[in-house]
């Protein structure tokens, strides 16, 4: 019998600069950890996808981060959703924000980046090793984080679909290159966005038993 564990939700405004980027902050009781997630190009805190790995991120009991990286404004903007320095930086204004929120200071952070927004992730995770605890790119795009992949201290397992071949390429190539510890893990049959039936729910499984190996807060004993 699965147990379904509670999580409480709020809303949230997160500064970033000059803009306040909206989100959904979701916490089960007694969270061992915070997952932000870093969407796609053309997608939302509204993703699906998304939304679907964090429910089951959540029953691991692990607290979630659905924002926007842009404002409606900026979205209209195709430069800004490849801009990858950008999309960076938003996601260390909500770490910023995260480590500040009495609700979520005390918890260790992950990034769950789907698409370009593993390029944005694996940045991110470079630039503030020290509170990024792991790394999960969904179908990503690691290969956008460039010069910054060797830098990366965070253990980040890159997930892609089998019959995405294209992005295993790019994959295969930038496990090559990340710094830290590191895994690919290809699902069989899957496309890019793991349409095909069971595939999502192995990506939910998989990423949810490595932010749970790697967030949780390590066991103190006595000497």
């Amino acid at each position: 019998m699965t147990t379904i564990i509670q999580a409480h939700e709020r809303q949230v405004q997160i500064p970033a600069g000059p803009v306040r980027l909206p989100g959904e902050l979701t916490l089960p009781d007694q969270a061992i950890g915070l997952v932000a997630f870093a969407h796609g190009s053309g997608s939302s805190r509204f993703s699906p996808r998304n939304r679907s790995v964090a429910h089951t991120i959540r029953q691991a009991g692990l607290g979630t981060l659905l924002f926007d990286l842009l404002t409606e404004d900026e979205s209209q903007d195709r430069a800004n959703v490849f801009d990858m320095d950008l999309l960076a930086e938003r996601l260390l204004a909500a770490t910023r924000w995260a480590v500040q929120d009495p609700d979520t200071r005390a918890l260790r952070l992950g990034y769950f980046g789907a698409s370009t927004g593993a390029g944005a992730a694996l940045i991110a995770a470079a630039r503030a090793p020290d509170r990024i605890g792991a790394v999960v790119s969904r179908g990503g795009r690691p290969d956008l984080a460039g010069e910054w992949l060797p830098k990366v201290k965070a253990p980040t397992l890159l997930i892609v679909g089998g019959h995405d071949i294209p992005v295993v390429g790019l994959n295969q190539a930038a496990l090559e290159r990340l710094g830290g510890p590191k895994r690919l893990t290809i699902v069989p049959g899957a496309t890019h966005l793991f349409e095909e039936p069971g595939t999502l729910e192995e990506v939910s499984r998989l990423a949810s038993d490595w932010f749970s190996h790697y967030l949780r807060a390590p066991e103190t004993g006595a000497d």
